[in-house]
């Protein structure tokens, strides 16, 4: 017996070294460090097991090589710009709110500004998908696709014919979907689209053998572009499948925001799909492709919107998606408005909502009535609970499921994506945003905006301390699982 108490003492003074070296070894924030280190120690086996599979960050990861070498091309593109930027001669007529945020991007992503965008705004499924099927059956040249969910339900199916058809007629097609949020797709789904000469894969793995065997279950490919022949992208929040429909009883109407933009701005997303296919390819059998003139055009978008394409992920340290939305909220003057599926944010960011609000900013926060995720609905719960006790107005949708991610602010800056307000989105997700510089487009998602309200109920500290005791004690304990939700 006393053998036995031994070799467990062993097994556990080994397993806390190595729960101290594993965590430690990584740069991480001091919360989610003691939070894995507590795993480890106390769930010695199972947790080290858990962390191998969703704890590990990826930002050294061997895949990641070839995208970083073709982020020094998109360098060298930016170079001219951050020339100008110290001359003073960019944008000189924006202002200084717009032309720091510009800076912080140029600096920090390597986001060139481009200012010929056209742009159309969707905030119905249907009108999305009529628009995404119009401009995938007139493509020419290539049609790039990816998405964080792409079923294999009616409207997948019919946006998968479309892209045959395409491919059919000799157009490049290549789908880059998630394997994790397209659960239930698999690379059958996509096998008469390579029949016809297109390509699909799932991001980083391929098969559902190595989305067991890869240890990154916790990094999901949350992105949703499409890029036309190089000149014509989408941007935003919808996915593809039913549910974006309102065809889901579960969620009801789905209300949304994904914007068409036709302009130079498609050139990055153009460059942040190949990184993103190429860094795939590492793991598959698919082809890379090079960054060939034929897929970045040069033409006239003949529109007037300022915009930068800002990317963020785990593999990266630089969280630039963040450290835009902690740029607005910190350097609003008048108004902030903002939609969020997913109300989880960091220390950082709560207290520059609250030091915004507090400093006469008029702060508003929409979320959604109902969970599609209930520990996540909790803990955004919480976290308006404490933003409403703090002088930001926090609205409850009630005309269906809210899953838009905007950002709006003084009449001038707007974001548009696939980023939420939330860790996840901060850390842990591959995301990305259009960030623009316009007074029409700015105007249009604030009247976009107020007409939602109309279909809100404002939160307010009754309506929190009413709940039951058991719906806190839910709120508590989802806060404390938030760096993993």
């Amino acid at each position: 017996m006393q053998t036995f108490g031994f070799i467990v003492l062993i097994v556990w003074l080994l397993n806390l070294l190595a729960a101290i070296i594993t965590v430690f070894h990584e740069k991480r924030d001091i919360s989610t460090t003691w939070a894995w280190l507590l795993v480890l120690v106390f769930i010695p086996i199972f947790g080290f097991i858990l962390y191998l599979f969703v704890g590990r960050k990826i930002s050294h990861d061997k895949i990641f090589t070839i995208q970083k070498e073709q982020e020094k091309v998109i360098n060298s593109l930016t170079k001219r710009q951050k020339e100008m930027w110290q001359k003073r001669d960019l944008d000189k007529h924006s202002t200084q709110q717009e032309r720091e945020l510009e800076h912080l991007f140029l600096e920090s992503e390597g986001a060139y500004l481009t200012t010929n965008n056209q742009t159309k705004l969707f905030t119905d499924g249907q009108d999305f998908f009529d628009s995404l099927l119009a401009d995938i059956k007139s493509a020419q040249e290539s049609i790039h696709v990816e998405f964080y969910t792409f079923y294999a339900d009616d409207i997948g199916h019919e946006v998968l014919h479309a892209l045959e058809n395409a491919a059919a007629r000799g157009v490049e097609v290549r789908v880059l979907y998630d394997m994790w949020g397209s659960s239930g797709t698999n690379y059958k789904f996509f096998k008469k689209l390579e029949e016809l000469g297109g390509e699909a894969q799932g991001f980083i793995s391929s098969s559902e053998k190595q989305i067991i065997t890869t240890p990154r279950l916790n990094y999901h490919d949350h992105r949703k572009l499409v890029i036309i022949d190089g000149k014509t992208g989408y941007i935003g929040g919808f996915n593809i499948g039913d549910q974006y429909l309102g065809r889901l009883e579960k969620y009801g109407y789905w209300r949304d925001t994904h914007m068409r933009v036709y302009g130079m701005a498609v050139i990055q997303m153009q460059a942040r799909f190949m990184m993103d296919w190429n860094t795939t390819c590492r793991r598959t059998t698919k082809k890379r492709f090079e960054f060939e003139k034929k897929y970045f055009p040069v033409f006239e978008g003949h529109g007037k919107t300022k915009m930068q394409i800002v990317s963020s992920g785990p593999d990266s340290e630089r969280q630039s998606i963040k450290r835009g939305y902690q740029k607005i909220i910190s350097t609003a003057q008048d108004y902030l408005y903002i939609q969020t599926p997913y109300l989880i944010p960091d220390d950082s960011v709560i207290e520059s909502l609250v030091i915004a609000a507090l400093s006469g900013v008029d702060v508003r926060i929409m979320i959604p009535c109902k969970p599609d995720h209930p520990f996540v609905y909790r803990a955004t719960e919480y976290y308006a609970k404490y933003l409403v006790n703090n002088g930001v107005k926090v609205y409850r949708y009630d005309n269906g499921f809210l899953h838009a991610k905007t950002m709006i602010t003084d009449d001038t800056i707007s974001s548009v994506g696939s980023a939420n307000l939330d860790f996840r989105s901060f850390k842990l997700n591959f995301e990305c945003n259009a960030f623009c510089y316009d007074a029409d487009l700015t105007q249009q998602l604030k009247e976009i905006y107020e007409k939602d309200l109309e279909k809100c109920t404002l939160l307010t500290p009754e309506y929190f301390e009413k709940q039951s005791r058991w719906r806190k004690f839910k709120q508590y304990f989802s806060r404390l699982l938030s760096p993993t939700l």
